[in-house]
């Protein structure tokens, strides 16, 4: 059973690591208000080349993708297509969100693509928020 898991990762370091999304809005919020953990809402439109952008490089970088999985409950919604709370306009994609799940607000949110350096910022203010 050790070596299995040790294979697993060690093919998950070599492969590169993947945020663990949520399947839809509402698992992720249960999930989030369980493990006490604050939810990240990823809007996103299929058009969008910031978008993949950010999902290619920045969703791709280790630590990002580490600290992302470790301390908060993720979800990505395509803008017009997938149920999420309406409050949560998205002007302009991408657009991250970070919500308190035990109240539903929103802890602060950014707009478009950001490089993996400054998107852990983001990370870091968000989880001081959700500590308060």
């Amino acid at each position: 059973m050790k070596k299995l898991v040790l294979a697993l990762l060690m093919a998950v370091s070599v492969f590169g690591a993947d945020v663990m999304w949520s399947s839809g809005y509402d698992q992720a919020l249960a999930k989030a208000k369980k493990e006490n953990k604050p939810l990240m809402v990823l809007i996103t439109r299929e058009d969008c080349g910031w978008c993949r952008k950010l999902e290619a490089t920045t969703l791709k970088d280790s630590d990002v993708v580490s600290r992302i999985n470790s301390s908060f409950e993720a979800v990505n919604v395509t803008k017009e297509k997938s149920i999420y709370p309406k409050n949560l306009t998205a002007k302009m994609v991408p657009m991250s969100y970070f919500i308190d799940p035990r109240n539903g607000k929103v802890l602060s949110s950014i707009p478009g693509y950001w490089e993996a350096e400054d998107y852990n910022s983001v990370l870091d203010e968000a989880l001081r928020k959700y500590k308060k």
